[in-house]
């Protein structure tokens, strides 16, 4: 079992940036590939970024391409997703990911951890 916990959501203007953590705990960080989506009221749940267990590759939605980074480090069996120039529409709850097996970044079904997630507010 891997037990994921998210931190650093919170209340943010328009323009503004928010880093979120997701630690993770109860298996060897560096083998899983870890994920970010997130999920507004009343939407589906969407991919946002995801990063290899190297930290190599990583893949982000169009929506936040060039504003988001995803980072890992395996030492503290964490990853972060920085974002900058927030917009309302990036308002939802934010949920970390882990995937144990091939790698399958934006497939939400195929990650087999998810943390409780943390909300992400941005005012206009």
């Amino acid at each position: 079992q891997v037990q994921l916990v998210e931190s650093g959501g919170g209340l943010v203007q328009t323009g503004g940036s928010l880093r979120l953590s997701c630690a993770a705990s109860g298996r060897t960080f560096s083998s899983l590939e870890m994920g970010w989506f997130r999920q507004a009221t009343g939407k589906e749940r969407d991919f946002v970024a995801a990063i290899s267990r190297s930290g190599r590759s990583t893949a982000f939605a169009d929506s936040v391409n060039g504003r988001f980074t995803i980072s890992r480090d395996n030492a503290k069996n964490t990853v972060y997703l920085q974002m900058n120039s927030l917009k309302p529409e990036d308002t939802a709850v934010y949920y970390c990911a882990a995937e144990r097996g091939a790698w399958y970044p934006r497939d939400g079904s195929q990650y087999d951890y998810w943390g409780q997630g943390t909300q992400v507010s941005v005012s206009s």
